[in-house]
C-alpha cells in the first residue's frame, strides 16, 4: 500500500504543480481548488465514479468520452474542466484524488496554512470542525485546513494527521490496545 501511495504521489506532484502554477498565474487558485474539492467529493460519495476513475478495464478513450459528458453537466471552472480532460487523455484519471490532495497542499502552503486530515466515525458538524481547527491552530501556530473523512469502523473519536504527526483517539484503536493488553495478562 505504501508503495502504491508513493507511485501515486510521484505521478500527482507534477500535475498538481502545473495546475497550481496555471491557477496562480490567472488568479483562480480559490476557484480551481473549490472545483477540485467538488470533484473529490463526487468521487468519495459515488462508489461508481471512484471505480470508474481507478478502473484499468475501461480504456482511455472511453474514459475521455465519459469525463467530457460528466464535465458538461457539472460545469466546473474552465481550468478544472480542461485539466481533467488532459488527465483523462493522458490516462491518469486513477491519480485524480492524489492530484487533488497535492494541489490542496500547495494552495494551503501558499496561504500559509497547514493541511490536516481528520477521520471520524460520523461526519463532524461545522461547529465541531471550527473548534478542532482553532485547537490545532493554537497547537501548531498556523491556520489549519481540515480535510474531513468518515470511517464508521472507528466507532467513535478522531484520527487527525498533520504532516508527519498523527493523533489517534479513536475507540477502535483504544479497544485494540485493550485487547492486546488483556492477551498479555491472561
Amino acid at each position: 500500500m505504501a508503495a502504491q501511495d508513493s507511485v501515486l504521489s510521484h505521478i500527482a506532484r507534477p500535475y498538481a504543480q502545473a495546475l497550481f502554477d496555471l491557477a496562480e498565474a490567472d488568479g483562480s487558485v480559490v476557484a480551481v481548488e473549490q472545483g477540485l474539492v467538488n470533484l473529490l467529493a463526487l468521487a468519495e460519495q459515488s462508489p461508481d465514479f471512484a471505480r470508474f476513475l481507478r478502473s484499468p478495464v475501461i480504456n482511455t478513450e472511453e474514459k475521455e468520452v465519459a469525463i467530457h459528458a460528466i464535465l458538461s453537466r457539472a460545469n466546473p471552472h474552465t481550468t478544472v474542466g480542461n485539466f481533467v480532460k488532459v488527465i483523462a487523455r493522458n490516462g491518469r484519471l486513477f491519480a485524480l484524488p492524489a492530484i487533488i490532495k497535492a494541489f490542496r497542499g500547495l494552495a494551503a502552503e501558499a496561504r500559509g496554512e497547514v493541511s490536516a486530515d481528520v477521520t471520524s466515525a460520523t461526519p463532524l458538524s461545522s461547529s465541531q470542525l471550527t473548534s478542532l481547527a482553532s485547537t490545532l491552530k493554537a497547537k501548531i501556530g498556523k491556520s489549519v485546513t481540515l480535510n474531513q473523512h468518515v470511517d464508521p469502523s472507528l466507532i467513535g473519536g478522531l484520527v487527525v494527521k498533520v504532516g508527519s504527526q498523527m493523533i489517534d483517539s479513536s475507540l477502535k484503536t483504544k479497544l485494540t490496545a485493550m485487547k492486546i493488553a488483556m492477551k498479555e495478562v491472561g
